[in-house]
């Protein structure tokens, strides 16, 4: 640069930058975005890093190769946990980008009476929270609904956290901390499958692809990828607003099996509604 006073190239750098961040995320499908926002995380560690070395501040490279590190480990857990590789996330375009599966199929809706009249005699549920939990603000009345059950029918109540749920990584489990839902009942998906069996009551909500039996099929978007066994629970009662597909756009047969109750609604007003039962119950 002749003339460190011209700005042309830093307006140019920054121009050339941001559409290619345009261009390399637009394609990544929902689905994928934790992994994107943890990669992200670990390529700005790296740009701080390199800051440090052209201005000679230690603590830059210290600090960024701390962040671009920490980030990168967990970008790489977060697709061993998908079962995806990073090139796979980055160009193939998983979520959201393919053609939906259109609905075809229909399921009866249940109602808080109902849910809560199944839940009575229930000794062990596990929830299952989802992007849907986050989008409705919904996890104060999770954690009502898991302390009624407890008080009241003395529940063994946990929570199935998978990987990859939500928007970012750790998205539940920031959520869940803040409606102080203790530590110890937030169980990594991996640990928890194999509770489902012995579950009495599965309560998944807004969760689709990370609880979609097709992921075992072999074929399809979810193919390969790990989910949480909610369809081994004795009964599935999952909150959602509609029968709509997931971001994978595959239509999901837990919502149609004969042991699911629909609950189709807004997260927050159905566990709220559902609180209500129980305590009248």
């Amino acid at each position: 640069i002749d003339d460190p006073r011209n700005t042309d190239y830093l307006w140019a750098i920054i121009g050339i930058s941001s559409l290619l961040g345009i261009i390399l995320v637009l394609p990544i499908g929902g689905a994928d975005m934790p992994v994107v926002v943890s990669l992200l995380n670990s390529l700005s560690g790296i740009a701080a890093a390199f800051t440090g070395f052209i201005i000679g501040n230690s603590v830059l490279i210290v600090a960024g190769s701390l962040v671009g590190a920490s980030g990168l480990i967990l970008t790489f857990i977060m697709c061993k946990a998908m079962n995806r590789t990073l090139p796979d996330v980055l160009f193939k375009s998983f979520g959201g980008s393919g053609e939906k599966a259109s609905l075809t199929r229909t399921k009866v809706g249940s109602d808080a009476d109902e849910v809560a009249m199944m839940l009575d005699g229930a000794q062990k549920v596990i929830i299952v929270p989802g992007y849907g939990m986050a989008v409705s603000q919904c996890q104060h009345q999770v954690k009502e609904f898991a302390d009624i059950i407890s008080e009241k029918y003395d529940t063994e109540v946990s929570y199935a956290i998978h990987p990859v749920a939500g928007r970012m990584p750790g998205h539940m489990n920031v959520l869940l901390a803040e409606a102080n839902v203790p530590y110890e009942q937030l169980i990594e998906m991996d640990e928890i499958n194999s509770e489902f069996p012995d579950c009495d009551v599965a309560l998944v909500i807004g969760a689709n692809d990370t609880t979609n039996p097709a992921a075992r099929s072999g074929e399809g978007p979810l193919a390969g990828m790990p989910i949480i066994d909610a369809d081994q629970a004795r009964t599935v009662v999952i909150i959602k607003r509609s029968l709509s597909v997931g971001y994978a756009g595959v239509d999901n047969d837990l919502f149609y099996m004969d042991k699911t109750m629909m609950m189709f609604g807004d997260g927050k007003k159905m566990m709220t509604e559902l609180n209500n039962a129980i305590k009248e119950s």
